[in-house]
């Protein structure tokens, strides 16, 4: 096959969902509200932990990283598809669609790592509470964090840059709502046995293993709570039980959307548990993670009581 015959992509179509034109509105409507509700929620919860300084403790340090982190992974897609679906062209640049898929991809990978350092977190305060305050430093925490970014955008970075060098032969049409890395490699006219690769050895390193540290520190938590006292045995179970629900949640959709065979025709279950990814998860950190925290709640009273600039700055 002579790659002259074809023309260079210079653009994508992104057609998803396109087969349920009267659903389009509601998409749309949908997708506005659950985003203003990702932004509303988790800026709250980065104001809160900064303003409130019973709050600056390392569980509320990745808080507010896991909150910045989702808004600026929501924000790096849902804007487009707000346009694709009511535009009538649903098109994207190829350097739009590269760095769309850069930076959710990065963002996405980024999360993996940072749920697994929380959860080290929640095994050191619960499983060492003595030496919690000396472990769990200020530095030993913005190095954690830091790394997460690293390998993450690491991550991105490689599979972006082995995706988007591939030849697309004049196929660009992309069935999805976004420019979501297994859907543009199937355009592609040449062989794909190293993002195959790469992908595999990501799916390893950043759901994988992470989510295997996050099972082996909780074997440990559990064993250390059934021999606490009744008091404390309920607050640790609320602050794991909402750690657990966010993993669930975020794992549970991320595995499905990488680790499903590909030879099942699943297109439209596969947009919908993408969304799901994308937007049900950072709408729903905020209340199943913090808001149900007591600290929490008392700082977000102090909040709407007092003047917020007068209120805590005094405290």
């Amino acid at each position: 096959m002579e790659m002259g015959n074809y023309s260079k992509v210079t653009e994508f179509f992104l057609v998803g969902f396109s087969q349920y034109p009267e659903l389009q509105l509601t998409l749309f409507l949908l997708c506005l509200i659950m985003y203003l509700i990702i932004l509303l929620g988790n800026s709250l919860l980065i104001i809160i932990s900064i303003l409130d300084s019973h709050l600056h403790t390392p569980m509320y340090f990745f808080l507010g990283n896991l909150s910045f982190l989702d808004i600026c992974y929501t924000s790096s897609f849902i804007p487009p598809v707000l346009i694709i679906i009511r535009s009538q062209r649903k098109s994207m640049s190829f350097i739009g669609c590269a760095l769309q898929m850069a930076v959710s991809l990065g963002l996405g990978s980024t999360e993996c790592v940072l749920l697994a350092m929380m959860a080290y977190d929640r095994y050191v305060a619960i499983c060492n509470p003595l030496r919690y305050p000396i472990i769990m430093n200020r530095v030993l925490c913005v190095h954690m964090a830091t790394w997460s970014w690293i390998i993450g955008c690491l991550n991105s970075l490689v599979q972006t840059v082995l995706a988007m060098t591939l030849p697309f032969c004049g196929n660009n049409v992309i069935d999805h709502l976004t420019c979501e890395l297994l859907a543009l490699l199937k355009l592609t006219c040449s062989d794909i046995t190293i993002n195959v690769l790469v992908m595999t050895v990501g799916s390893i390193i950043l759901l994988i293993i992470p989510l295997l540290l996050i099972f082996i520190s909780y074997v440990f938590i559990l064993s250390t709570i059934q021999r606490i006292n009744s008091e404390g045995r309920k607050k640790a179970f609320s602050t794991c039980s909402a750690h657990l629900a966010v993993v669930i949640l975020f794992y549970g959709s991320a595995l499905f959307m990488n680790m499903k065979p590909k030879s099942k025709d699943t297109k439209t279950s596969d947009e919908i548990i993408g969304l799901s990814y994308g937007v049900i998860t950072p709408t729903l950190n905020p209340v199943i993670y913090s808001l149900r925290n007591k600290e929490v709640k008392e700082a977000v009273k102090k909040l709407l009581i007092k003047n917020p600039w007068t209120g805590f700055l005094s405290s």
